[in-house]
């Protein structure tokens, strides 16, 4: 890792320890202050911590408002802007509770000690109580964890009907299921609304009155056999009965009301397991005279925030509406850009709010709407808080998290490259060179590939991808057909045939990034995770092109994770939408065991072993297959890590994962040097 002539150094895989990420950004109602979340990396204890901050929209004050070794998240503001709502874990190990603090000053006051998860909440309109989704511990967990010596012993059995059983990065689930309750404000009285043993209900919202509450939950005899089929109720915000909002079938999400009650917007796709289709705007009138009807299907654009990096990401919010109710606002994936759009409700015509090079993730605007608060990630920068003027469309960066890093690093140069598929279809990709790269010379290159595969990769900050070129690789990556952000078609086009038009886009990419005269064709990897994964499977048994792999928390067999991921049985679907009872064959011919056999690429095989999307035996398979065909292999096992080790995962294994892939490509992909006296 070597400093330029600029006096900047080239990216380490410890400098994950020196970045803090922004974790959410919320506009205060008087538009004057922003309430931010900062995670930063303890590295003696591998702990990770969070704190709020205020930064004043003019620019005067930026502060850290809570303190202390603890992990505060999700501000939200009353709507008086006087009180400031958080979740928070105190300490370690303790279930994570709403704490409520007055913004001109004084100490956080828990309002909650409920046994369970809290995951989400809202104030209501006049501020007098929040709206929380909680779902309860069991009671034999709640009794084993107040008794030290159950404790110490641990769980002695599980007893499972549910066919959801588990899930990554959450782990068991409990019998209870996630309910709606509301919480008195100044006294922190509970009071659970809804009730029932099968059904949860999620993504909740107020009505502007206060008086109903809407929410989506699948409520059919049994759920886990339809679960791509939730539906839209409403609840009095006082309790009773719940109602079912009439509705077109299929996924739905984000149910909003518009400022008069009149409406509702959602965000839903039209069928049910067609995981291709764009998830679009739609809005529905509650006077029961009128149909839902999608706002943004004839502009072929998805409703997502899928673009994949590994610092934090941009994640996905719920539409919102102008405060005349003529507008609703929501973010698209495209192009490997993350937008900010506005619809118009009465004619269904576009426009872009915010456009460029980079991601929009979190965005609020203040009670008058003259000022929007969002944050904004860009390949250079994980992420900061920006402000926008919405009348004149001015913005302005509002933080400076990580400045001091990134601005010792030389991050290198990144290409966009547009080129068209064998079929000639369009395809976006990018290539990254090292820093102090010089065009003149030879060197040995990684490929990329990203997980979903309903996902893109695109202008948002990989600290992988300029970790390796760091060490001296061309790192290339591209949207192969399958993921999001170029329409339905695009992301249709392997609906049930995973390895082949995919396969022919990736290998496409390849064949023009090697043409580079910088490329040198005998020295070309290829790494993956999750899909990428898969697809790195698929590379090493259909060409041996590449002369290193590494394959990551990949799918390897079809037929084995059926069921035994947590996406459980309707991982079927991409895959043709049969069970291996059906159609064995079909599972099996899209499996990349099934052409192992003829791998003879060195291969490093890394997986997580509490991946409950990929189960660990996925890459298992694929170490034992190429072990018996004696090809050069590696297993790498990070313990107690979820699938998404690369992105959440303790910190210390994460840098280890990283020197682990390099490790791999230098021995395949770099001369080794000569021994002294050799």
């Amino acid at each position: 890792m070597s400093t330029a002539k600029n006096g900047r150094r080239s990216m380490k895989a410890e400098d994950l320890y020196g970045f803090s990420v922004i974790t959410d950004a919320r506009l205060s109602p008087d538009g004057k202050q922003v309430a931010y979340g900062v995670q930063r990396i303890d590295r003696k204890t591998e702990k990770k911590y969070a704190n709020l901050w205020m930064a004043s929209v003019d620019g005067t004050a930026d502060r850290q408002f809570t303190q202390g070794d603890q992990r505060d998240g999700s501000p939200r503001w009353s709507p008086d802007g006087k009180r400031l709502a958080l979740l928070s874990q105190r300490k370690e190990g303790q279930d994570p509770q709403l704490y409520v603090i007055d913004v001109g000053g004084g100490e956080a006051r828990q309002l909650t000690d409920l046994k369970g998860s809290i995951n989400e909440f809202s104030w209501s309109p006049d501020g007098r109580s929040l709206l929380l989704e909680f779902q309860k511990k069991d009671k034999e967990e709640v009794t084993r964890e107040a008794d030290e010596q159950k404790k110490k012993l641990g769980v002695v059995s599980r007893h499972i009907t549910r066919l959801f059983y588990r899930g990554d990065g959450e782990g068991w689930y409990p019998k209870e299921r996630q309910h709606l309750w509301t919480v008195d404000a100044a006294t922190g009285k509970a009071t659970q609304l809804t009730s029932g043993d099968i059904y949860d209900e999620n993504q909740a919202s107020w009505s502007p009155d206060g008086n109903t509450i809407v929410f989506c939950s699948n409520r059919r005899p049994d759920p886990e056999l339809e679960p791509d089929l939730p539906d839209l109720y409403t609840i009095a915000a006082r309790g009773g009965a719940v109602k079912l909002v009439p509705s077109p079938v299929g996924p739905k999400a984000m149910p909003v009301f518009s400022p008069d009650g009149s409406m509702l917007a959602y965000m839903g796709s039209r069928d049910a397991n067609e995981w291709w289709q764009n998830v679009e705007l739609w809005l529905l009138p509650l006077d029961g005279k009128g149909k839902a009807r999608s706002l943004t299907r004839p502009h072929d654009i998805s409703l997502t925030a899928s673009t994949i990096n590994d610092m934090g990401g941009a994640g996905q919010m719920p539409p919102t509406w102008s405060a005349d109710g003529k507008v609703i606002y929501f973010q698209i994936s495209e192009h490997g850009n993350q937008r900010l759009m506005a619809v118009a409700i009465d004619d269904g015509s576009l426009y872009t709010v915010i456009d460029g090079t980079g991601c929009v993730g979190t965005f609020t605007l203040d009670r008058a709407q003259r000022t929007m608060a969002y944050t904004w990630g860009t390949m250079a920068d994980p992420g900061q808080v920006w402000m926008r003027d919405m009348e004149t469309g001015a913005s302005r960066q509002l933080t400076h998290v990580n400045a001091r890093l990134l601005k010792r690093l030389d991050l290198g140069s990144v290409e966009e490259v547009r080129y068209k598929a064998r079929d000639g279809h369009d395809l976006q990709g990018w290539i990254m060179t090292p820093p102090g790269f010089d065009p003149a010379k030879t060197y040995p290159s990684v490929l990329e590939i990203h997980g979903g595969p309903q996902a893109q990769y695109g202008n948002l900050f990989m600290h992988e991808f300029y970790f390796l070129a760091a060490c001296g690789y061309v790192v290339y990556f591209t949207n192969p057909r399958g993921g999001t952000g170029y329409g339905e078609g695009h992301e249709k086009a392997i609906w049930g045939r995973w390895g082949t038009v995919d396969f022919d886009d990736v290998m496409d990419w390849a064949d023009k990034v090697q043409k580079r005269p910088y490329i040198d064709r005998k020295r070309m990897g290829v790494t993956g995770g999750s899909y990428g994964g898969y697809m790195t499977n698929w590379i090493i048994g259909h060409t041996h092109r590449f002369a290193a792999a590494v394959t990551q928390r990949s799918v390897s067999n079809f037929i084995s994770m059926w069921g035994t991921s947590d996406v459980n049985w309707v991982f079927q679907f991409p895959c043709g939408g049969k069970s291996p009872q059906q159609s064995i064959d079909v599972l099996w011919d899209r499996s990349p065991i099934k052409y192992l056999g003829a791998a003879t690429t060195p291969t490093m095989v890394l997986h997580n072993e509490l991946d409950f999307r990929c189960a660990i035996e996925q890459g298992q398979q694929v170490f034992t297959a190429l072990r018996t065909l004696r090809v050069p292999t590696e297993f790498v096992v990070f313990p107690d890590e979820p699938h998404g080790l690369s992105r959440i995962g303790r910190t210390d294994r994460r840098i280890d994962r990283l020197n682990s892939i390099r490790r791999w490509m230098d021995t395949y992909l770099k001369a080794l040097p000569k021994k002294a006296g050799a």
